[in-house]
């Protein structure tokens, strides 16, 4: 939830105009930069594909002190109806650094808006094992570390060695141990949803390991396939409660007969019950008020509460909000 609504002035746009690649855009409307395709505008919107600009725009926003959001690949996030009021950046540094010779240890240094499915796609046609559960995952790499992303078993964190991180305008390189990843987070979760000076993942360096009997690309085919049988393929932001544990979200949905239901234009999945889909026109409002059904649901079946996996970005000052809380005695 936005808590610094302060919009940014003339003379910091006109400074950073340089570093974008469009320049700045004013009013700029950020549904088409997410999954879910819902979110209402920027105040300004900053496309950086280059990483010294994007570390340029970033000394220039915290020497101005003035707040700003990272946006990369707009998977697991949800923006409000009433938008951003404060400037966007959209990271599109995608260059990635593949080691010259096939020796192990392998490292691979990522920028952190490359295509996390498409780093694992690369790594197993260079015959390298580490990533392959990342195959069909949406979202960039900058994103998978902050939300500590995993499917198959696998996670960031087991093949992840260390991170190049800016902060308060300083840079510097962060070792995995510091990272407090956990089931889907990391120490930077939370931080990054705000509105203000950091931090912001630059790249990640991974270790790898080689393949030669290609093995990994057969796994992968196998990912590929469940997700496709599995998981819909409609406009969404992945999976929008985390796994209770011991459970899944999805069987305690499935099993208080959600799936279908709508609130708007947001539905519960048919496929898959942990995600809610936009089947048109859906609002940040319709999206919140279904997941509020979810949750009060659940509980009063199962007594479970589900906690959101999906982040929650921009103004909410006028909801709605997960209001839904047990009764208590």
């Amino acid at each position: 939830m936005t808590s610094d609504l302060r919009p940014p002035t003339s003379e910091l746009l006109e400074e950073l105009t340089p570093f974008g690649r469009y320049g700045v855009e004013i009013d700029a409307t950020l549904a088409p930069h997410t999954s879910f395709r819902i979110g209402g505008p920027a105040a300004a919107l900053l496309t950086i594909n280059q990483l010294p600009q994007l570390e340029a725009a970033l000394n220039t926003l915290y020497r101005r002190k003035s707040p700003f959001l990272l946006l990369g690949g707009g998977s697991n996030v949800l923006i409000s109806d009433a938008g951003i009021p404060n400037l966007v950046i959209l990271n599109q540094c995608r260059q990635i650094l593949w080691p010259e010779e096939s020796t192990e240890p392998v490292l691979v240094q990522a920028e952190a808006g490359a295509s996390l499915a498409g780093l694992a796609r690369a790594a197993i046609k260079r015959e390298l094992a580490g990533l392959t559960w990342a195959v069909s995952i949406p979202g960039t790499v900058g994103g998978a570390v902050v939300g500590n992303a995993g499917a198959h078993g696998g996670c960031i964190a087991d093949n992840l060695q260390s991170i190049r991180l800016w902060e308060q305008g300083q840079t510097r390189d962060i070792p995995t141990s510091q990272l407090q990843f956990d089931y889907r987070r990391s120490r930077f979760k939370n931080l990054v949803s705000q509105p203000a000076h950091g931090p912001v993942v630059l790249s990640a360096t991974f270790l790898l390991q080689t393949d030669p009997t290609g093995s990994e690309a057969e796994r992968a085919e196998s990912f590929i396939d469940h997700r496709r049988r599995t998981q819909p393929v409609d406009k969404s932001a992945g999976s929008i409660f985390k796994n209770p544990p011991g459970d899944f979200s999805g069987r305690l949905i499935e099993a208080v007969g959600l799936k279908g239901t709508r609130v708007g234009q947001a539905s519960v999945s048919d496929q898959h019950a942990n995600f809610i889909i936009n089947r048109g026109q859906a609002t940040a409002a319709d999206v919140v008020q279904l997941m509020d059904l979810i949750r009060k649901q659940v509980y009063e079946q199962f007594g479970v509460i589900l906690e959101a996996e999906i982040q929650f970005i921009g103004d909410w000052s006028a909801g709605p909000t997960l209001s839904y809380l047990p009764p208590t005695d």
